[in-house]
């Protein structure tokens, strides 16, 4: 007696298409809208930060969606604020400028950082 096996061979696996999600360009494509030294535009995002530059940080850290407290506990979370501002406002720039504006211009960037939230109605 003859015994017949059947055997199922697949060729093409079942994909599952999901639909990925753009959170903006890499490049970027509009500037700041005050440069990093306007600081005077807005006298007081100024006045406020150089008085309590830890108070303006805790309060851009909200103002992004993050724990007001995170800065306090995260050594670079303020890199990674402006790396995040930058990507919300689809604004040019990389993350090694982002880290060198950081390093040598902190009040500077924190004020930018401030009037650009300020801008995109965060």
């Amino acid at each position: 007696m003859t015994q017949v096996v059947n055997t199922t061979v697949v060729i093409n696996q079942p994909m599952v298409h999901s639909q990925r999600l753009l959170i903006g360009t890499r490049g970027g494509t509009r500037d700041w809208t005050t440069g990093l030294f306007g600081c005077f535009e807005d006298c007081g995002s100024l006045l406020k930060t150089c008085c309590c530059l830890q108070c303006t940080v805790m309060e851009l850290s909200s103002r992004l969606g993050d724990c007001a407290c995170m800065p306090c506990f995260v050594p670079e979370a303020l890199l990674a604020m402006r790396t995040r501002t930058r990507t919300l406002g689809d604004i040019h720039g990389s993350i090694c400028n982002d880290c060198m504006v950081m390093s040598c211009f902190l009040t500077c960037a924190v004020c930018q950082m401030d009037r650009e939230l300020h801008a995109m109605g965060l």
